[in-house]
């Protein structure tokens, strides 16, 4: 089994849209689907995957419903959605609450789209209610393309942020995007998952492999970010990184089997 514990997919009638923004503001990053959940399955399909989580991400108060409502409506047994709240709403503890109601099993939080410093006290009442919940928390972690730093989310501040949260948190992109160093020095051996999505040729395999035997592949949860990345690229990177057979079946879906109570 293969479990892809960082994907995206979008309404039908705003997929289009919202991949060529989102491609624009990266520098013409190529997308791998055309952004609908029936180009996620086809992905899903060709890279032999399973089971996909979606993260659905508020960009901004308003929206913060209709992005949860989506989420609702695509979850199933091959995609668990993760629903998402925005900081600046008024109701965001709330919406918390509905995002239970709903049967999501977590929440995505980007705190490049979203405005927030990730060890911001503000944030702290969200991250309590979330872990009252027992929801999972997905950080955006590290650098974007589609933004210019300082970052919000990075290692030092998410280290210092954690012993104020609640449940399970995964911090995106093997900790950290571009950042993997410093995911060494404050994170590694903490308690957090990695998801190493969006990582072939971004992240270097010999320092991919550090990160491997610092932190374990026992918190590591194979990802790709589809649909800026299909399967078959971040299959190839595992490939280069001279694991054994149990930690590889971790990766690929042992920890995410765990952390999602399948």
């Amino acid at each position: 089994m293969v479990i892809d514990f960082h994907t995206h997919a979008f309404p039908d009638k705003l997929a289009a849209r919202a991949v060529g923004s989102l491609s624009d503001a990266s520098g013409g990053l190529p997308p791998c689907t055309d952004g609908t959940v029936e180009g996620l399955r086809a992905s899903m399909n060709e890279g032999g995957v399973d089971i996909s989580v979606v993260a659905n991400i508020a960009t901004n108060p308003r929206q913060m419903h209709a992005v949860n409502d989506f989420a609702a409506s695509i979850n199933s047994a091959d995609l668990i959605a993760f629903g998402s709240v925005h900081p600046d709403a008024p109701d965001v503890l709330q919406e918390l609450d509905r995002i239970a109601e709903l049967g999501l099993r977590g929440v995505k939080l980007h705190p490049e789209y979203q405005d927030f410093f990730v060890d911001d006290p503000r944030m702290m009442p969200i991250y309590q209610k979330i872990g009252e919940l027992g929801l999972i928390t997905l950080f955006h972690a590290g650098g974007d393309l589609g933004f210019p730093g300082p970052y919000r989310c990075t290692p030092e501040r998410l280290s210092r942020a954690l012993p104020r949260m609640q449940g399970p948190v995964v911090a995106a992109h093997w900790g950290g995007m571009f950042m993997g160093e410093a995911v060494l020095t404050h994170l590694c051996g903490k308690d957090v998952w990695f998801d190493i999505s969006f990582g072939q040729g971004v992240i270097p395999p010999s320092l991919a492999r550090r990160i491997v035997e610092a932190h374990g592949a026992d918190r590591l949860l194979f990802g790709t970010d589809t649909p800026w990345h299909a399967p078959g690229q971040e299959l190839r990177l595992l490939d280069a990184l001279d694991l054994t057979v149990n930690q590889r079946e971790m990766i690929l879906s042992g920890n995410a089997r765990k952390l999602l109570g399948i």
